[in-house]
């Protein structure tokens, strides 16, 4: 028995120590590449933002009121925008237009929350919209507040303009396609597309990498 040991604990210990190593200096460089992907579909997007009153189910609902007659304004006003500029101005330039629109179905369904609206930065966690998904970090966005704006929130995308997909199915139009992959590097459009795969490369054990694929 003792020799057997000393048989097969050498191969083992070598074999953890491998393990070992491979976990502790694998590179980081695909965190810091999401990152960096992050940050430049930041600067090229514009989302859209609700936040209701409370999470209530009355107030989610009227959260999803709200949402649904400023798509519809906002839809016909960004319907000719072709870059995130022109929307961003279009949008400055009406926000008076919105918030009235957003008042009215407020005060249509018995409430009387107040409502702001601006352009900001601000941060988003993992969101899935259709088939894209969106990774963390800080977006460019305009955000309509109700009331003490402590809800959830409803988001998507006017800049292009994933907003006015087909919401039943969660599928994009060719054109909202289109605009996307052109507005977008290809890593870009890959990593909000899921076709995107982070591969792991090791830092010292070099030779490892050759079955990497």
């Amino acid at each position: 028995m003792k020799s057997r040991k000393r048989k097969y604990s050498l191969p083992i210990f070598i074999i953890s120590i491998i393990i070992g190593l491979a976990y502790a200096y694998i590179t980081s460089k695909p965190n810091n590449d999401i990152s960096t992907i992050q940050q430049g579909i930041s600067h090229k997007i514009i989302r859209f933002h609700v936040i209701a009153n409370s999470d209530s189910d009355a107030d989610q609902a009227l959260k999803l009121k709200v949402k649904e007659a400023v798509v519809n304004y906002t839809s016909e006003l960004l319907c000719n925008s072709k870059s995130i500029n022109e929307t961003e101005d279009l949008l400055s330039a009406h926000t008076t237009d919105i918030i009235s629109i957003a008042n009215s179905v407020i005060t249509e369904n018995g409430y009387d929350y107040p409502v702001t609206a601006e352009i900001t930065d601000t941060y988003f966690p993992t969101k899935s919209y259709g088939s894209y998904t969106f990774p963390p970090g800080t977006y460019r966005a305009f955000q309509i507040k109700i009331g003490e704006a402590k809800g959830k929130n409803w988001w998507c995308v006017l800049y292009p303009p994933l907003c006015f997909i087909d919401i039943s199915h969660g599928t994009v139009n060719t054109e909202s396609e289109e605009l996307l992959k052109e507005t977008l590097t290809t890593d870009e459009f890959q990593a909000v597309s899921g076709e995107y795969t982070v591969k792991y490369r090791f830092k010292y054990l070099t030779f490892l990498n050759y079955f990497i694929k």
